[in-house]
This record gives C-alpha cells, sequence and structure tokens, in this order.
C-alpha cells in the first residue's frame, strides 16, 4: 500500500457536496483560513478524503469505532471516516508540510499526524473499507450510519461536479 497524503480539499466542491448531505464538514468563520486537511484513499478505484480533526479533550474520552480512529490514542487528534468523501485530483492539493504553513506548531501537529496515519495506514484502510461496505450493504448500526455522509449520492455528485455536468 503506498504512503497516505495528506491533502487540502477544495471549499467550492465541499459547498457543492453540502447542498446534497449536510454532514460535509467545514470550517468555521474563526479558522477560514486553516486548510481543510485529510488523508487520501482508494476505495474500490474511488478515491476518497478523509478528514482530519485536530487534539480535542473529548477524544481521549471516546472509544475507537468503524466510523472514526484515534490518532495516538487521541494525543494527535482523529480521523472522521464517517465524513469521507469521494473526490478526484481537481478537488484537491497535496500539502507540502515543509514550507506551506506559517504556524510552526501546526505544521508540527500535521508532521506527527502522518507519520502515525502512514505507521497505521493498514489498520486505518480496513476500518475505512468495512465502513463503507457496510454503509452500501445496509448492515451499519443505525446510529453509526446517520454520522455517515451519503456515499453513494455524493460519488454520484462528485463525478458530475468533476465531468462538466455542472460547467459551463
Amino acid at each position: 500500500m503506498e504512503e497516505l497524503k495528506l491533502v487540502k480539499i477544495d471549499i467550492d466542491y465541499c459547498n457543492y457536496l453540502r447542498k446534497f448531505d449536510k454532514k460535509i464538514v467545514y470550517n468555521s468563520e474563526n479558522k477560514k483560513n486553516r486548510p481543510f486537511l485529510g488523508i487520501l484513499f482508494n476505495i474500490d478505484y474511488i478515491m476518497y478524503f478523509a478528514p482530519l480533526s485536530s487534539p480535542k479533550e473529548k477524544h481521549f474520552k471516546m472509544h475507537d469505532n468503524i466510523d472514526f480512529l484515534k490518532i495516538d490514542g487521541g494525543k494527535l487528534g482523529v480521523v472522521n471516516l464517517n465524513l469521507m468523501i469521494p473526490v478526484e485530483y481537481d478537488n484537491i492539493e497535496i500539502i507540502n508540510l515543509s514550507n506551506k504553513y506559517a504556524n510552526k506548531k501546526y505544521i508540527n501537529l500535521l508532521n506527527k499526524q502522518s507519520y502515525w496515519i502512514n505507521r497505521h495506514k493498514n489498520r486505518l484502510f480496513s476500518k475505512a473499507y468495512k465502513l463503507y461496505k457496510d454503509y452500501y450493504n445496509d448492515k451499519l448500526n443505525f446510529l453509526i450510519k446517520e454520522r455517515c455522509c451519503n456515499y453513494p449520492l455524493l460519488e454520484e455528485k462528485c463525478f458530475e461536479y468533476n465531468n462538466g455536468f455542472l460547467k459551463c
């Protein structure tokens, strides 16, 4: 399995998808200049973006579940698999952590997240794949499914957005 990459997602693309699924996350006004980062991987030949969340106190109390993965026990945040969305290369920008951000503390966190994620990428991918398949096969607990984005609908909308159906 290739190395997982941190990517920034296109805000216009997220805004478009949010018209169809309100679970698509976005940065609040006070984080407007902070990039929307996550990891990129493939599920059944479809590229998916899973957003990262910075560490929060609540992460220490949460238990790993099928729809999210604590990064280093929550010390480095979580990967929100329930909020993963399909993307194409036009919707993302691969992040170069060596020179992209001025905030050294934030760069340090991203480097640590990236390192941990790549050391545990098989576990992460297995969870993402199981979540995706269980969603499609209607095998998820109702509460977990309610937390997830609508993967089939978003795949359709990703295709429409990126293949000229919506472009003038």
